[in-house]
Formats: C-alpha cells, structure tokens, sequence
C-alpha cells in the first residue's frame, strides 16, 4: 500500500517544521506556511488528511475546512486549537472535521491522531469499493442473458426495482432465483439496507419462527437470552424468504401480517414491533397447486404474488449458453487468479445439446469441474460429466441419416442419455442417492432426467463389480 500523504498547514514555521519532522518518517508530507500552496495540493488528489490550525492571518480553520471538503470530500481534517476555541472546533466537527487537538499538545498524541485519521480514510476508501463491488455484482448487468426469454425478466425486474412491492421470484432449481433477489436489492431504493436471506427449506420447522421473528428470554426450553429474528435484522432493507413454500403454518400466519402490517411478533413476547422491509420471496412449487391442497395460505399466496418474476429453466433459453459458459469460466479464474480456459466447438456443442435438469448451477458446477481436469487447456467433450456427454466410453448410437440434424442430435443424445442413466444406476444398485453424487447432480434433477428418459430405478439390476 502506498504511503499517505499529510497536509501540514500553520501559520508559524516552528510548527510546521516539528510537525513534519515528527510524521515524514511514516506519511509523505507537504508542510507549509501558505494556505494557497495548501490547497493547490489537496485539490490534485491523493490527499489523505489536512492538519491546520484554527486561526492564521488571512484564513481560519474554518474557511480551509470548507475548501478542503469542496475540493476533496474524502480528505479527512484535524484542526490545532487554543484551548479559548474548543467550542468553535467543536463546531466544525459538525461541518464533517474529523478531529481536533488542543495546544500545546504531545508530540505522541498528535501521531496517534493522524494515524487514526489515515486508518479512517482508508478504511472508507474501502467500504465505499466493496460497496461499488456488491453493486455492480448484483446489478442487472450481472444476469447473464440476452435471449427473448431473459429479455423479458430483464423487463419485468426495472418495472419493480425501485419500489417496495413485494415480489415473487418463481422457477424451477437452480434458475438463479437468489441472484434476481440479490439484483432487485442493490440496484433499488432499498441498496443501502441490508439484504438478509432466510433459507426456510433448511431451517427445522419447530424454530423457523425463532428464526425469522426471533425469540423473547424464556420463551422455551434453551432460550436463555433475547433473539433478534431475520426480520427485524433486514429492518431498512429486503428480506428474501427463499423457498418460501417450505414454511409452516405458524410462521406463514405471522408472515402474513409481517406483509400487511409491517409488524413483527417475537416468539413469547406479547408486543408488536414495526419494522420496515420489503419482502422477496422464491418457490420452485405451483403455488396455486399448494393452496388448493391446503399446504400453503391462500391470503399469503396473494400477498406474495403482487408482483411475479418467472425465470425460465435453461434449457428454454440454449441461446444463453455459451455467454454463460464463458461468465462462469472468468469469474472461476478471476476467483484463482489464473487466466480463463476456453471451450472448444465440439464442447460448446455438447452443452447446447444438453437438457441441463439443473439448470444454470447445473451448468456452472459441470464447467467448474471441467475446467479443473482440462489442466489450462481448452475443455473439450471429455472433461465434461457423463451426464452431459451421455455414456463414456459407449458406442455412439446409431442415427438415421434421412433424418435432419436437429433431430437426429435430440435422437442420439437421448439414447446416449438413457444408456448413461441406465449404466449408473446399475453401478449404484439403483440407489439414486448415490448416483446423483457420483454424476455431479443434485438427486432432484437425476430424477427428473430419468423421467425423461424412461429409466426407473426399481427396474434396474446392480452391476457387481461396482458395489
């Protein structure tokens, strides 16, 4: 980190010198006698702090407290005062000065002041970069699509963006839900709030309503303090109730006047409290379907659909592919700081011939562990998941040539795909569980790929070399 540069300024050169003389050791140091030279300085950048005095002939404190924020907002400023001024110091802390000292002082006090002013400014440099960091992660630009389908999420999200509408963000796993929930935070009115998220599909359902609204000392076995709940943690901000339809009928009750009321409850206290949040919430469920069961409340059903963001499976946006093999693929290197691996044709190819039941977190794990094996080299077909590529090492199915290419590809990945399904489940004795894991896929989407597919793991036999 490069040296910070102090400004010294005060009317007696004694001063000026001693205090030069104390900081040059730790801090480049401008230290004059000429406010003009002063304020030429900080007004070329890289000022870090000004230590002035308070009253000089020609200009106070004050005046360069003004000029120095006019030129340098960021600049921090420490006054020297007479005791007599305190008050008028005081005051021009209130005019955003970061500190001020009385004289005559300690040398050693003078330094830790300076040091803690340096420290001060870089640390808000910092906050103020990770802030522009988390903004331009999560901003729309950030969504990688540009096909009609994301278009028209992409409409949907700037209609509701800077409003404190309620919003339900719909689709099936792995479409990326969090990330538009993440993306409608911080690039709307509420950024500089905090964005809490409540996983409800891992949180036990007998403390999902500690969880969210908190808990009052006492209010059960092992509540031995005050518990703040998520709700009350997102005051300011949004709270984003991912899988929302996996919350139980208490806390669906109270999340329903949470919505109405902006009141929040605490598990065995007797007040309201208000608090002010929006609400995003996520399901990969027909909700209708849950209400008309009787699983999910019909009234929350309506007040967390005001507004719906449907986000389409993968596989109904191809186009998007590539442009989201190669967003996947930078951020990974960038995360190693190593240069981007790049995907030939045929692997390029192989991914948009795939259905991809996991969708885009199926698609970024399968190129993450490609880009591992492919050791730096462009990935190809043989660094991709079997489930992709269909069956290693299988003979490629035969095709009829009077078909067109399209379907003849859609043919010949679906018979490779069955016979890859079909080889696994053998391997694992029909135990899905362990042969999602083995396939890099979650059990959900080997499910669903087996529907597809035709495969049904009852009627599979073990193969014995592979327990």
């Amino acid at each position: 980190m490069s040296r910070a540069c102090i400004v010294v300024l005060d009317d007696k050169r004694g001063m000026v010198e001693m205090l030069k003389s104390l900081l040059e050791a730790e801090y480049d140091v401008l230290a004059t006698v000429d406010p003009r030279e002063a304020l030429e300085r900080i007004s070329q950048g890289g000022c870090d702090v000004v230590v002035s005095d308070m009253r000089m002939p020609g200009m106070d404190g004050m005046q360069v407290l003004r000029d120095v924020k006019a030129a340098s907002p960021a600049t921090e400023v420490i006054l020297m005062t007479a005791f007599g001024n305190v008050k008028e110091a005081v005051e021009a802390m209130k005019l955003g000065g970061y500190d001020y000292i009385s004289k005559p002082f300690e040398p050693d006090e003078m330094a830790m002041l300076v040091a803690r002013a340096v420290e001060r400014k870089r640390l808000l440099e910092r906050t103020k970069y990770l802030e522009e960091e988390v903004g331009q992660l999560f901003a729309f630009g950030s969504i990688v699509g540009s096909g009609p389908k994301m278009r028209e999420v992409f409409a949907l999200m700037r209609k509701v963006v800077d409003t404190d509408a309620t919003v339900l963000v719909a689709g099936e796993s792995g479409t990326g839900k969090e990330v538009v929930a993440r993306a409608l935070h911080y690039e709307g009115r509420r950024r500089a709030g905090k964005f809490v998220v409540v996983h409800c599909a891992g949180v036990p359902r007998d403390l999902a309503e500690s969880e969210v609204f908190g808990h009052a000392k006492g209010a059960f076995s092992g509540a031995f303090a005050v518990k703040r709940g998520l709700a009350e943690e997102a005051d300011g901000g949004t709270l984003f109730l991912d899988d929302v339809d996996q919350l139980g009928p208490d806390v669906q009750a109270k999340l329903n006047r949470l919505i109405q009321e902006k009141e929040i409850r605490a598990v065995g206290d007797t007040a309201w409290k208000k608090v002010n949040v929006r609400i995003v919430a996520s399901t990969n469920q027909d909700l209708p379907a849950l209400v008309a069961q009787g699983k999910f409340r019909e009234d929350l059903f309506y007040r967390l659909n005001v507004f719906q963001v449907a986000l389409p499976p993968l596989r109904e946006r191809k186009e998007d592919i590539p442009s989201l093999a190669a967003h996947f693929l930078a951020r990974q290197a960038a995360r190693e700081g190593r240069p981007a691996v790049t995907l030939t044709p045929s692997a390029a190819t192989v991914l948009q011939g795939h259905d991809w039941p996991g969708n885009v977190r199926e698609l970024e794990n399968a190129l993450e562990r490609a880009a591992l094996l492919s050791e730096g080299k462009p990935i190809g077909p043989e660094h991709l998941p079997g489930l992709v590529v269909g069956a290693e090492g299988a003979a490629a199915p035969a095709v009829s040539l009077d078909l067109p290419y399209a379907d003849a590809m859609e043919r010949a990945t679906g018979e490779a795909a069955r016979e890859y399904l079909v080889g696994l489940l053998k391997r694992f004795g029909g135990n899905v569980t362990h042969a999602a894991e083995h396939a890099g896929v979650e059990r959900q989407s080997l499910h669903r790929l087996m529907k597809r597919y035709g495969v049904r793991s009852q009627d599979v036999e073990s193969d014995d070399e592979h327990p």
